[in-house]
């Protein structure tokens, strides 16, 4: 089969693409495909001749314009099949707000949050109590995120994600375990806890080796496990997605949990958390890649 991975692209989450990119197509070679790595860097029409007589394109970027709908709409407009969520799906979880508020229509429970506009001033006072989390409504991988301990921190980190995004997210902080779920077909795999080595789970920790430690499966008990994979896969349905995602949660000292987001382009490096959880069921990373391009090229998906 033919096939193109994308990777790069304009995001804050460019190296990281181009590391899950060059895996997948590494992947993808060790399978028997025909490989075309395709590094985005502007203008998208510049693609086409790379990607027109494929099978498939297996999408490997992140953040904005990979994971927002933009590049799904381009592809749909082309005929192309591809991997991941489609357009509607990918823009509305890319925004922050609009999931949490539809999860939370659903009876979802997701941290309180307040949203403030770009040109909007920082608020003099905010009814949660602090610490609170301060990031962008439209931003992946912590970029531009900050846990605030007082109002006098407020102001910059307020400053800060805007550098990032138009809607700023300000979000009561659940103190207890930072754990995900990744959804692949119709099925929730094993939970994964982060244990972070910095306050939490930020850029450095994410893709420096061996500055988080995970615990995969969870050290949940078996009742909490499945009710938290059963809401992931809620979410995963009712946001319109598709082939795989990877739904965070903070569960609080009472292990409950609260929905933070859902990633519809879930990383693929070597440090990445959908690829731990399919090696705790048995699965490796080339036969998660082969599984992702089954779910994509099925006439029903």
């Amino acid at each position: 089969m033919k096939i193109a991975v994308l990777m790069g692209g304009h995001s804050g989450e460019r190296e990281v693409s181009l590391d899950s990119g060059n895996a997948i197509a590494d992947a993808c070679t060790a399978l028997g495909h025909d490989v075309k790595r395709v590094e985005i860097d502007g203008n998208l029409e510049s693609i086409i001749p790379d990607i027109k007589s494929v099978d498939l394109v297996f999408n490997g970027l992140h953040g904005t314009g990979g994971e927002d709908g933009a590049i799904q709409g381009f592809l749909k407009s082309l005929n192309l099949p591809f991997t991941g969520s489609g357009v509607e799906s990918s823009a509305i979880c890319m925004d922050k707000r609009v999931s949490k508020s539809l999860a939370e229509n659903k009876g979802i429970k997701t941290p309180a949050w307040i949203t403030l506009e770009k040109n909007e001033d920082p608020p003099k006072a905010i009814s949660m109590s602090y610490p609170v989390v301060v990031k962008p409504s439209r931003e992946g991988s912590s970029i531009g995120l900050s846990i605030v301990q007082d109002s006098g921190g407020l102001k910059d980190a307020i400053a800060l994600a805007k550098q990032h995004t138009g809607v700023v997210l300000i979000e009561e902080y659940i103190k207890g375990k930072e754990i995900t779920v990744s959804v692949i077909g119709s099925e929730a795999y094993p939970i994964v806890e982060i244990i972070p080595s910095h306050e939490f789970y930020d850029y450095q920790c994410k893709y420096t080796k061996g500055m988080s430690e995970y615990r995969c499966p969870a050290e949940i008990p078996e009742k909490q496990t499945k009710e938290i994979q059963d809401i992931a896969l809620r979410i995963h349905s009712m946001m319109g997605c598709r082939h795989y995602s990877r739904v965070d949660f903070r569960m609080d000292e009472k292990e409950t949990a609260y929905f933070l987001e859902i990633n519809t382009l879930p990383g693929m490096t070597e440090t990445s958390l959908l690829p731990k959880s399919a090696k705790a069921k048995g699965i490796s990373f080339n036969q998660l890649i082969e599984k992702l391009i089954s779910l994509a090229i099925q006439k029903v998906s």
